[in-house]
């Protein structure tokens, strides 16, 4: 099955074009020769509000109990926390939140098998070595379902290059090895020799493991590239599929719409987390990954951040970032080798995130506050700031996006919501 729509304007898919392309994939409600009574549906957390994700599902959920088909919706939280009731009715509308199930991904999964240690050794160019355990939700492999449709967006991402497809799978709804592994790999590898780009070695570990492993799997994608001026959502495409065409094809849109190439660096950059969406450094960070190769050497990174109160998502996640904190991936590969830091190695997706939310020196990253101290934030190495004093110079309500002018001539580059796009120098990024 392929089939896509591309908006022909900076309006976008229409909600009946969305619709419609919704209703065709379903077949009349078969799924090769069986009749579907039964469909598990992956679609992202509140963290990718934007991804209109929440609306495509609420229009699956209705189609499918139309067509009499019992509906489970298990959102891909990977080592997120779990969806609110309030964050599902706000991105999901009136699907009852009782369909919900709530992945696990230290405890609710199986083991499918591994991608090889010379595997990645190839993919990696000798930098990993080790192989990687393919764990998935136990529900992936319940034969009861008659369709498992994964649900997302495709946007530059900091680990895998561009997200979204099987990473919903290995990672949305996978298990220990494979996240912290993933994490690492890219980490090791590079980040910026792979945000924006397809066929990265993360992304080859996944198609690797869906070819091998869940190839039998009645697995479907619908896939979207969104943009959101203004915090309205925009769909510019929606890529339904189980081949991977489509997302090859996602992947060509979603480059050009979300990756903004500068034609200089930027000497102080401004961006914005909203509060309903970013609690945690975890996820607030991407305001680093999806800067840093616009980032001027020497130039400085103002994070507003209203809404954070933690660092990572999780207790034992939170407690291992304010052990070592954001101290750059050089020394958090000596920490990671030192045998007295177990815990950093057991959780090889903080060690990653430690690498990733680091400018490693090159410029400054400031955390603008209001729900966390700031010595707290200056434990973890960053530089910390008052969010109400910085806000009476940088009022995101007056800021636009791009490039302004500040009063006394001061130059800046505000992003109202970094989770939606990647900035570049286009001088650091080679075709």
């Amino acid at each position: 099955m392929k089939l896509q729509g591309i908006a022909q304007d900076e309006n976008g898919l229409s909600d009946s074009e969305i619709s419609a392309l919704v209703r065709r994939s379903l077949n009349n409600g078969t799924y090769g020769p069986r009749k579907l009574q039964k469909v598990l549906i992956l679609p992202p957390d509140y963290t990718r509000y934007y991804s209109n994700a929440g609306r495509i599902t609420n229009l699956y959920y209705h189609d499918l109990t139309e067509l009499g088909a019992e509906v489970d919706i298990m959102p891909a939280l990977g080592t997120h926390v779990p969806v609110t009731q309030a964050q599902w009715e706000d991105m999901f509308g009136d699907i009852p939140f009782t369909r919900m199930l709530v992945h696990d991904w230290r405890k609710d999964v199986v083991s499918l098998g591994e991608v090889p240690g010379a595997y990645l050794s190839t993919i990696t160019e000798g930098l990993w070595k080790d192989p990687i355990e393919v764990e998935v939700n136990r529900r992936v492999m319940d034969e009861s379902y008659d369709l498992i449709l994964s649900v997302g967006q495709v946007v530059p991402h900091e680990v895998i290059g561009m997200s979204n497809h099987s990473k919903n799978i290995f990672v949305g709804v996978g298990g220990a090895d494979m996240i912290n592994k993933s994490h690492m790999v890219g980490a090791v590898y590079g980040m910026e020799r792979m945000m924006g780009r397809d066929f990265t070695p993360v992304r080859k570990v996944f198609d690797y493991a869906l070819a091998m492993y869940l190839s039998e799997r009645p697995i479907v994608f619908a896939l979207t590239v969104t943009t959101a001026p203004g915090g309205k959502t925009v769909t510019h495409g929606l890529f339904i599929g189980d081949t991977r065409d489509s997302l090859s094809d996602a992947i060509a849109l979603a480059q050009q719409k979300n990756i903004d190439f500068l034609p200089h660096s930027i000497r102080k950059c401004v961006v914005f987390l909203d509060p309903k969406e970013f609690h945690t450094t975890w996820l607030g960070n991407k305001a680093v990954y999806r800067t840093r190769m616009a980032m001027a050497d020497g130039g400085e990174l103002l994070i507003l951040a209203p809404g954070i109160t933690h660092f990572g998502e999780d207790a034992e996640n939170d407690r291992i970032i304010r052990r070592y904190g954001y101290c750059g991936r050089l020394k958090v590969l000596d920490l990671f080798r030192q045998p007295e830091n177990a815990d950093l190695r057991e959780n090889m997706g903080v060690a990653a995130h430690l690498i990733h939310g680091s400018s490693d020196g090159r410029f400054r990253i400031t955390y603008a506050v209001r729900n966390i101290t700031a010595a707290e934030i200056e434990s973890v190495h960053y530089a910390a700031a008052s969010y109400d004093e910085m806000i009476r110079r940088y009022d995101p309500e007056k800021l636009a996006y791009g490039w302004n002018t500040m009063p006394d001539g001061e130059e800046i580059f505000f992003v109202p919501n970094p989770a939606l796009g990647l900035w570049i120098d286009k001088t650091r990024f080679e075709d």
